[in-house]
């Protein structure tokens, strides 16, 4: 495992292409999985995938079987949380299992009165 944090988080696609741009330029951007709705990244970050995230830190590949039996729950339930996991880029498949690479999660996002996001959509609409 490295030791290194990925970063999750709600972000435009401007401005997920503004750091696109400036990592082909060589500014380090560290490692970013972004979402384009809050509820997208909720749906995501459910307990027991935290848990689940929490558990694995530091122990390498492990099977779904093992992770199961590391945070105490059945496979089948344990399956469906490490695909969701996979699919968004936070744990990598492996040949021997399942491994979450990173040595934390940072979670980063802005929670706005939907009024404002009313009037965000607006103003882009009108540019």
């Amino acid at each position: 495992m490295s030791d290194h944090t990925v970063t999750i988080s709600v972000s435009s696609r401007s401005a997920s292409r503004e750091r696109f741009l400036a990592a082909t330029k060589g500014a380090k951007q560290g490692h970013f999985i972004t979402f384009q709705k809050a509820s997208e990244l909720t749906k995501l970050l459910t307990e027991n995938r935290i848990r689940i995230l929490e558990s694995m830190s530091g122990k390498g590949a492990m099977t779904i079987r093992g992770v199961a039996e590391l945070v105490e729950r059945d496979v089948k339930g344990v399956y469906t949380d490490v695909r969701a996991l996979v699919d968004a880029g936070v744990l990598d498949q492996k040949d021997e299992g399942v491994e979450f690479p990173y040595s934390a999660v940072h979670v980063d996002f802005t929670i706005q009165p939907a009024q404002a996001n009313k009037l965000t959509r607006a103003a882009r609409r009108a540019v």
